[in-house]
Parts: structure tokens; sequence; C-alpha cells
């Protein structure tokens, strides 16, 4: 196969031209060679260079500032997706849509399941889940959802905490908000598996396997980073709950995705979270 990979600088882009077979050919397009928000341009880049999928790894994810710049995640994370399924349709590739667990509201107290009703709190879901729509529009979208993504590299919840720790803080961080971590290296091995296998099921749900808050991930990254000498000391990590610590947007209390089907359809399952952990940070200790 030959895949085009667009945000290719990001942490998801990164990992899916890391993680490609060596069969696959790619083709890496970051912002500076594409932006999104101009998707008249990307026919012509498909016709110059033809491609078998379209994985869209670029997003708007500042959670909080969309909620002050609405019009930008609208034109990334919405209007950019319409276009790029367009290209793909009239290129006859296939698209596979990135989305966010961020698409449900959290009432619920059981996983979720792909075919659960979406109802985002905030402008980030809201646009992600039109982009979602967008790209099931035509027979060859996909989407795959995923939660709390983090890698060795970029911006994430992970090097944020290390961050903060190497400085000697005090760590208070909320623990009534239920999800699952997700390293970017094996979410691009499941994006590879779903390449490669073309299923029947269209939305399909991935991330590391288990269950935790925001405070149970920030124990575990110090735990683990002390145990491979990357904090000098430990800090103290205090629980709170969501009201101490307000933010512009809504953020789903319980967004747990179930990602059983997706594992049927592809023919791998998850790691835990706690192991993927180790992993990044065995990589982040090597580099």
């Amino acid at each position: 196969m030959k895949v085009l990979v667009l945000g290719a600088a990001g942490q998801v882009g990164r990992a899916v031209l890391a993680a490609a077979p060596a069969a696959h050919e790619c083709i890496a397009l970051d912002r500076v060679a594409l932006d999104i928000r101009q998707p008249a341009r990307l026919p012509e880049r498909l016709r110059a260079m033809p491609c078998d999928w379209i994985v869209n790894a670029a997003a708007y994810t500042a959670v909080d500032a969309a909620e002050d710049d609405v019009a930008s995640a609208q034109a990334v994370n919405a209007d950019a997706v319409a276009g790029i399924a367009a290209a793909a349709r009239e290129a006859g590739a296939r698209l596979l849509q990135l989305s966010t667990d961020f698409v449900f509201d959290g009432a619920q107290s059981y996983a979720y399941q792909p075919d659960c009703a979406a109802h985002p709190l905030s402008v980030y879901g809201r646009t992600k889940l039109e982009g979602e729509r967008h790209a099931l529009a035509f027979a060859g979208g996909y989407v795959l959802r995923t939660s709390w993504v983090y890698a060795s590299t970029g911006r994430n919840f992970v090097l944020t905490m290390l961050r903060l720790m190497r400085e000697g803080r005090e760590m208070r961080v909320v623990s009534d908000q239920i999800g699952a971590p997700t390293w970017a290296a094996g979410l691009a091995g499941a994006l590879w598996a779903l390449m490669e296998s073309a299923p029947s099921q269209r939305t399909l749900h991935w991330c590391d396997a288990g269950v935790a808050s925001w405070y149970d991930f920030a124990v575990a990254i110090q735990e683990e980073a002390l145990a491979r000498g990357l904090l000098p000391k430990p800090v103290p990590v205090r629980p709170i709950g969501t009201a101490e610590y307000p933010t512009k947007a809504g953020r789903p209390p319980f967004s747990l995705l179930d990602c059983r089907s997706t594992a049927q359809a592809l023919g791998v399952s998850p790691l835990h979270w706690r192991v993927q952990l180790r992993s990044m940070l065995d990589e982040l200790r090597a580099a």
C-alpha cells in the first residue's frame, strides 16, 4: 500500500511513520507541506502522488483554547475533513480519520462502544464529531477514536508531568475524570492493522487496556520515571476534584472506550496502559 499521512509532524503522525511495515510506502505531509485548512490543494497533490489510504492525524487539539477560537477548531477539525474526504473520494483512496473520546459526555458509567450516541461537551469535541461525520459520509471513510494520547515527543500529559515534577512542585491532579491513556506507538500499530484489513466496521475505538484517572496516571508516571532515573526525587501528588481545577471547556467525567469490537475486527489486542507507559519512558531514557 501507499499511505499519505497528514499531520506527519505530530505525535501520532510520527508514530504512524515509525511503525510503517516495510512492505508499505508512506508519504509524509506536515503543516508546512500541506495546510489542511486549504483542502483545495489536496486533489492536486493526490494526482501527483496517488495513494491507497489517507491518514488524517492533523487536528486542533487545544481543548480550552478552542472555546475562544471556534473558527480555527472548526476549520481544522471539521471543514478540512470534508475537503479531505472529497479529495479521497475523487482519488479512489480510503480515508482514516482520527477522533477522540471527547465526542462523549461521560454521563454513562460503562465503557463507550463505537455505536453509542455522541454528545460532546466542548467546541473541540463538537468539531471532532462533525469531522467524523464528514469522513463517514463516503464509503471509503473510517473513524478511529482514541483517548489521552502521549508520546516521547510533542506536547502531552506525560511530558508535562515530568517537567513539573523535575521542578519539585507539589502536584494536584484531577481524580474524578476516568478514561485510558494511549501510547502513540501502540495506536499506530492499530492504525496499520486497520489499513491492512479494511474491516466492514467503519467506526472503531482504540486505547490502551485498563482504566485510570488523571491522578492515577500521574502517580504511575512518577513511579515509573523514578525507577528509570528520569526524576531526581519524588514530589507529593495530591488528588483533587474537577471543581477544584476549573477549565473553559467541559470534559467528560467518564470516557473509557470499549475496544473489544475493534480488537476482534483487526485481530490485535491492546496492551495495558502501564506496560505502554514503561515502554515510552524506556524510549525517552534511551533518546
